[in-house]
């Protein structure tokens, strides 16, 4: 029987996405090849070399014999946070996450000033951003870091990419937006009318100077947002912290959200995509929050959605807790009861008679002999307690040891005396798969809370032996 050539679900990315390059799928792609003298020029995408390098260049070089107004650095200033706020509010919180709702106003002046920002359609740039969240730091992800930052900043726009290799994801909702589609028909002239005409209008109109409005509010501004937007890509996926998950490589750190108005808290965002906000302290810099926000006051967003702070917090304690585990690792806490040998109490008497400084505190039993000429109680004290049951010695019979001490002592461990306080019988217990009660770390490992070490008795008990 003939096979049928399988469809991509309804409201899946189709194969030909109208702003890419047409490839024949059964074609091998450029990319498939390696880059050799001979085909290197092959593999560049040159209209994205173009506008995202030639022109910005030409933009410095023009910038020499073009004097900056005031008025007109200011007007660029300006619109680029107005430009930016369509990238960052427009395509990525609103479209590419629906981390909140828009008024079809605010839909049209986002896509519009998101245009202006020349970074591609709301269809395109989403559709790689949700495969981005989706497939992070894999060959999948359109832009992983793992490739290298340069290649995450910009390699990856500059340089050809297989679009068989970029993984899938549902952009339904954005297909049955009138103002995604409209845009994403009517791209080119959207560009051309928000990214050079309108910022030239607004400086020759108001004041003559269409030149600078071509250079500073057009071309050099461009150059800045893309920048900026970059470094989502890119920086903030190497530069910070990993307070919520470090499994993967999205960070936050407040140098990236200066630069990209607030997108900074990468972490945050990655482990809380559908939240509005990327900074969740009052004092961290998010301005598309608190543009997000003003719109809700003024009628022209809704549904701002927010992670509960119990499971924002709930990551929060989950990554401490995987730092703590994995810094405990690296700590000596003394030979695990359970591997210690058991030994009888005349044994560990002999031993300590033939020159051997050994100290039973609690059942476990502590070769000091290193350790005794830097006893801060002296040499006196606890060469008094070798051989012996130094237990109500240590535990305030004559001095309350420290947690400190505790800690120190377990490091000194050699063997456990048969039928010693309750530590053999703890040991029993673990052979014979009895239920014995103990927090553990990630690793498996016991943790040892402070105070709550097996040496530490909670009152003083008397002992036959002790001096």
């Amino acid at each position: 029987m003939a096979s049928q050539t399988q469809q991509p679900p309804a409201g899946m990315a189709k194969p030909l996405e109208p702003t890419r390059k047409k490839f024949d799928a059964k074609k091998p792609h450029i990319t498939e090849e390696a880059i050799t003298k001979s085909n290197w020029y092959k593999h560049v995408n040159w209209l994205n070399v173009t506008l995202i390098i030639g022109l910005p260049i030409y933009g410095l070089i023009a910038a020499y014999w073009t004097p900056l107004q005031l008025k007109t650095a200011i007007w660029a200033i300006a619109y680029y946070f107005m430009t930016g706020l369509g990238i960052t509010a427009g395509y990525h919180r609103l479209w590419a996450h629906t981390s909140y709702s828009a008024t079809t106003p605010l839909k049209i002046f986002l896509a519009a000033v998101g245009g202006g920002a020349v970074e591609g359609s709301i269809r395109w740039w989403s559709r790689d951003h949700r495969a981005h969240h989706r497939y992070t730091d894999t060959d999948k992800d359109p832009y992983s870091v793992r490739k290298g930052l340069l290649y995450s900043h910009i390699g990856w726009m500059v340089m050809k990419q297989n679009p068989k290799r970029i993984g899938r994801t549902d952009i339904s909702d954005l297909n049955d937006d009138p103002v995604v589609v409209w845009q994403h028909r009517n791209y080119i002239k959207t560009v051309i009318f928000m990214g050079m005409i309108f910022p030239c209008l607004v400086t020759g109109l108001g004041w003559g100077d269409w030149m600078g409005g071509f250079i500073y509010a057009g071309i050099l501004r461009i150059f800045f947002v893309q920048q900026a937007t970059f470094c989502v890509n890119s920086l903030a996926h190497w530069l910070g912290d990993q307070p919520f998950d470090d499994r993967n490589s999205p960070r936050d750190h407040v140098v990236t959200a200066l630069v990209t108005l607030g997108e900074g808290y990468h972490n945050f965002h990655h482990e809380f995509p559908s939240d509005y906000r990327n900074a969740i302290e009052w004092h961290q810099y998010d301005p598309t929050k608190w543009s997000i926000w003003i719109w809700k006051q003024l009628g022209l967003a809704y549904d701002l959605k927010q992670f509960k702070q119990n499971e924002i917090e709930k990551g929060r304690l989950q990554q401490l807790q995987k730092k703590l585990d994995q810094k405990r690792q690296t700590l000596d806490w003394g030979i695990p009861l359970e591997q210690l040998p058991i030994i009888s109490w005349e044994d560990y008497q002999t031993e300590a008679k033939n020159g051997r400084a050994l100290v039973a505190v609690a059942g476990v039993i502590h070769d000091v002999t290193d350790f005794i000429k830097d006893h801060p109680g002296g040499k006196a004290l606890i060469s008094s307690g070798i051989g012996k049951d130094a237990t109500a010695i240590f535990n305030g019979g004559v001095y309350n040891h420290s947690n400190a001490a505790h800690n120190l002592l377990s490091t000194m461990r050699v063997g456990v005396i048969r039928g010693g306080c309750e530590v053999e019988i703890w040991k029993r217990a673990q052979r014979e798969n009895k239920d014995i009660s103990f927090v553990s770390d990630t690793a498996g490992q016991k943790i040892i809370r402070a105070g709550s070490q097996v040496t530490r008795i909670a009152e003083p008990v008397a002992s036959a032996d002790a001096a």
